[in-house]
């Protein structure tokens, strides 16, 4: 029996089934009354969500380059167990490997609502523990229903402390970057990492006129994406998280990434519920760290 018809007799049914898609992934496919949704095993990775007879609100690049050990263009990555690049060595992975490794299922249900909830768990292997040696139990866990919640959860099952960062690095479908604001974030400071790391004050919304990357800190827990050219509002909820990354690279850095398409970067823009820079945490032996995020949409 194959794995996904394995997958299938464990988990499916009930609005959700599992192929096999392009470039050998394994890939949990979400239909219910609210919503529709694609969840790859490989990094607990949603790729797509959509409410009925909506536009997407997740992005998916449609030059993505699906591959087993790559990680996928669009979507909501897991940044785990680091941010950025490794504080000690180069050669391991910036973001952390948990994007491109086995997630095992280990619970899909329906709410009495009619939405689905998977829980994911990283695959433990050599290779993983040569880059994060520390004994830990990382899980991810999607709810698709009328909003997109998507939880990290990592618990310390070893015996010393250790120092944890990550983030939900989510890809937000939009009409048009030009034309787009960011809420909430005004007053904070933040890490211009366009500038040499430079740390300045947001001043009003967050607009775009060039290469964006920034890492807000000491944030609050809701920020706003409007998007006239859409129509509409997106609003972040999120809990386990005092940082924020606003991310768009632009023409230049989207030509030389080779995945984007000639226009993709127009469309989409990063707002990611975050532990990072100053908001890194250090969990004891025994201690678990919740990271929530939660998507939805309105007309504006």
């Amino acid at each position: 029996m194959s794995d996904v018809e394995q997958l299938n007799r464990d988990f499916g049914g009930a609005g959700v089934k599992f192929v096999t898609g392009a470039g050998g992934l394994v890939l949990a496919e979400v239909n219910n009354v609210h919503a529709r949704a694609t969840i790859a095993l490989q990094g607990a990775h949603v790729m797509t969500y959509a409410r009925s007879g909506e536009e997407p609100l997740i992005w998916l690049s449609r030059q993505a380059r699906l591959a087993v050990g790559k990680s996928i263009r669009g979507g909501v990555p897991v940044c785990w167990p680091w941010f950025g690049p490794h504080a000690d060595n180069p050669k391991f992975p910036g973001h952390g490997f948990a994007r491109t490794v086995p997630w095992r299922l280990v619970q899909a249900t329906t709410l009495p609502d009619g939405s689905n909830r998977l829980e994911f768990q990283i695959e433990q292997s050599e290779a993983t523990r040569a880059q994060w040696p520390h004994a830990s139990d990382v899980r991810t866990i999607v709810t698709v229903g009328p909003t997109l919640t998507v939880e990290l959860l990592t618990t310390n099952t070893g015996k010393e402390a250790f120092t944890l960062g990550q983030a939900l690095h989510t890809y937000f479908e939009i009409g048009d970057i030009h034309r787009l604001s960011v809420l909430g974030l005004d007053g904070c400071d933040y890490l211009d990492k366009v500038d040499g790391g430079k740390r300045k004050t947001q001043q009003g919304a967050v607009t775009f006129a060039g290469e964006t990357d920034r890492v807000y800190l000491g944030t609050g827990n809701r920020c706003e994406i409007r998007d006239p050219a859409l129509n509409r509002s997106i609003v972040i909820q999120c809990s386990g998280s005092r940082s924020t990354v606003v991310w768009n690279p632009w023409n230049e850095k989207a030509d030389k990434m080779g995945d984007f398409g000639p226009e993709g970067w127009t469309g989409m823009v990063c707002v990611e519920t975050a532990n990072a820079a100053d908001d890194v945490r250090s969990l004891a032996p025994g201690e678990q760290h919740r990271l929530v995020a939660i998507y939805s949409s309105a007309p504006l």
